[in-house]
């Protein structure tokens, strides 16, 4: 089946947002590793929400060098998961995605979008509804048709908006999901590389991964059945 996306794709760049604060953070995850992030929030976002970008290893020297036409900086638009993200759920592979995205930003330079659009942007509650109704035999994208929303409401407009604010206009893409570059490249922003993530796969996730790879054409290698 091919993908289906709820948001309507524009042809123009967003308006304009701005840096609202800047500070320095440092990090630490519970496997040991460590790092220092930049968090900036914005003025002007288009939703309205607090999503975050996180300035990770040296992301002004590999501004500098984009700009003077060398590598784009490493980002990952990555999707708040509550479940995954701080409790370490296994039913998705959004915690280790994201651990996984922080260091290996952290060794290149550039930056990490913490977006508020938890569960494909249904929100908490109902992607836990979503859960029951995948413990009832539905897929990942059924349960979220089935409750009244689209297959994913993600919109990553603000998205674009935090990267031109900061002054990138050109990234090389951490994602193994094909609608972020389409989202990203008709928002003007240049995807000039696409890398993929690793593949968190366990027994829990399995089917989801599946799922993903089937319906929405994510590059993803999973082993046969």
């Amino acid at each position: 089946m091919s993908p289906s996306f709820a948001p309507e794709l524009v042809s123009a760049p967003p308006a304009e947002a701005s840096v609202r604060t800047a500070v320095r953070v440092p990090l630490r995850f519970a496997e040991g590793f460590g790092t220092v992030a930049d968090v900036h929030t914005f003025d002007g976002l288009v939703d309205g929400k607090e999503h975050l970008l996180l300035g990770l290893g040296d992301w002004r020297g590999a501004l500098a060098r984009s700009r003077a036409g060398g590598q784009a900086p490493l980002v990952r638009p990555h999707s708040e998961c509550l479940t995954g993200d701080v409790f370490g759920s296994e039913r998705c592979d959004c915690g280790p995605q994201l651990h996984e995205a922080v260091e290996r930003i952290s060794e290149s330079g550039g930056f990490l979008l913490y977006l508020r659009q938890e569960g494909r942007g249904i929100g908490l509650y109902a992607k836990l509804d979503a859960y029951a109704l995948q413990d009832a035999g539905l897929d990942t994208y059924e349960a979220n048709l089935a409750l009244g929303h689209g297959e994913d409401e993600r919109d990553y407009t603000a998205a674009a908006q935090m990267l031109r604010a900061v002054g990138v206009d050109r990234i090389r893409l951490l994602s193994n999901n094909p609608d972020k570059a389409v989202q990203l490249q008709a928002l003007g922003v240049t995807v000039a590389e696409k890398v993929r993530t690793g593949v968190h796969l366990s027994a829990a996730n399995a089917r989801y991964l599946t799922a993903k790879r089937d319906h929405t054409a994510h590059t993803l290698e999973l082993p046969a059945a």
